[in-house]
C-alpha cells in the first residue's frame, strides 16, 4: 500500500469495457492500495490523445490504437501498459439495411476518422466489396454520440458499436452484420496507457493500480459476483438492468471479449499494428509492439498478486 492517498485521473468512456476499473473502486481493491481514481469521461479520441499528452489527466483507458497513433505522429511518447479487450465491436446497421451492398453511397459513423475502430469499419466494407468513395464517412465521436447520431439522423445508417450500444440500437430495430474479429481477425481493442515520463515517476502507483485493476476483473469474472457486476454498469452507465446483465456476459461471460487477467494480447495487438499498417498504404512496414508496450509495470502488478 502507498503512503499517502493518490487520486489518479482516468480518462474512459463510460461503457462495460471499463467494468475492472468500476469493480476496482467499488470493491475497495483501488483504496486499500492507497488509491483513488476521478473518471473524466470522454467525447471522443481525440479529445483522449490530446488531453493525455498535455497532462489533463494521468491514464487513458481507450482503444490502444490511440497510444500507436500518437507515437507514429510524434505527439505524445505513450506507452501500453496493460490491457483491456478485443474491441467486442460489430458493424451495426438501421432495420432497412440487409447486407454490405445496401451501404454504397450511404453515411457512416465513425468516432475519428483515422484511428482504431474506423479502422476496422473500413478494412470490413473493404472485404465486403466496398472501398474508400463507395460510401460516406461522417466523424461524430465516441459510443454515445454514434448511437445518437444513427437513432436521430436517418441518413446515418451504420456505425461500428459495442456493449451496451449494441443493446441499445437492437431496442430499435438495428442489427449487426457481423463482429470485427470474426471478419478481420484477432484485434486488441482497449487498453491502459500512460506518458512514457510519468509512468517512469510514478512507476510504484502505476503497479499498484494495475494491480487493482487486475482484482476488478478477476471480481467481475466470478460467475457469484454476476448480479452485483451487473449493479455497477446500471451505476456507472445508467442503463437498466437487463442491458446491464448481458452487457456483463459480452464483457466477462464465457465468450466475453475481456482480456484474461487484463494482459494485452499480443497475437491481437500485432493485428492492430497490421491493420493501421494496411490502412496508412505500408502493408508490407508492420511495427513491432515493443516500440508501443511496456509490460514490466504489469508483470510486477502480476507478481504481487501471486501468493
Amino acid at each position: 500500500m502507498l503512503p499517502n492517498r493518490r487520486t489518479l485521473k482516468v480518462n474512459i468512456a463510460f461503457l462495460p469495457h471499463n467494468i475492472a476499473l468500476f469493480a476496482a473502486m467499488e470493491e475497495g481493491f483501488l483504496a486499500r492500495r492507497g488509491l483513488s481514481a476521478e473518471l473524466l469521461g470522454t467525447r471522443g479520441s481525440q479529445e483522449q490523445r490530446d488531453g493525455l499528452a498535455n497532462g489533463s489527466f494521468d491514464i487513458v483507458h481507450t482503444a490502444v490504437d490511440n497510444a500507436v497513433a500518437m507515437v507514429n505522429a510524434g505527439t505524445g511518447d505513450v506507452i501500453i501498459v496493460m490491457g483491456g479487450d478485443n474491441g467486442m465491436n460489430e458493424l451495426y446497421v438501421r432495420p432497412e439495411i440487409s447486407s454490405y451492398e445496401d451501404l454504397r453511397g450511404k453515411t457512416v459513423v465513425v468516432d475519428a476518422p483515422d484511428t482504431a475502430y474506423a479502422f476496422q469499419l473500413y478494412k470490413m466494407l473493404e472485404l465486403k466489396g466496398l472501398r474508400k468513395g463507395d460510401y460516406v464517412v461522417q466523424s461524430v465521436g465516441a459510443g454515445a454520440q454514434r448511437v445518437k447520431a444513427m437513432l436521430t439522423n436517418p441518413m446515418c445508417v451504420a456505425g461500428m458499436l459495442s456493449p451496451h450500444s449494441t443493446f441499445l440500437v437492437g431496442q430499435h430495430g438495428f442489427h449487426s452484420l457481423g463482429t470485427a474479429v470474426d471478419v478481420i481477425g484477432p484485434y486488441q481493442g482497449m487498453g491502459g496507457f500512460v506518458m512514457r515520463s510519468w509512468a517512469s515517476v510514478n512507476s510504484a502507483v502505476l503497479i499498484e493500480y494495475i494491480a487493482a485493476n487486475i482484482e476488478g476483473l478477476r471480481w467481475a469474472a466470478s460467475p457469484s459476483n454476476r448480479a452485483k457486476a451487473a449493479a455497477l454498469l446500471v451505476k456507472y452507465l445508467g442503463v437498466t438492468p437487463d442491458i446491464a446483465s448481458s452487457s456483463v456476459e459480452a464483457a466477462v461471460g464465457q465468450c466475453g471479449g475481456m482480456n484474461k487477467e487484463a494482459a494485452v494480447d499480443l497475437e491481437a495487438f500485432r493485428g492492430s499494428l497490421k491493420l493501421r499498417a494496411e490502412i496508412d498504404g505500408h502493408p508490407l512496414d508492420v511495427p513491432a509492439p515493443d516500440k508501443y508496450i511496456d509490460l514490466s509495470y504489469y508483470r510486477r502488478a502480476l507478481d504481487d498478486l501471486r501468493p
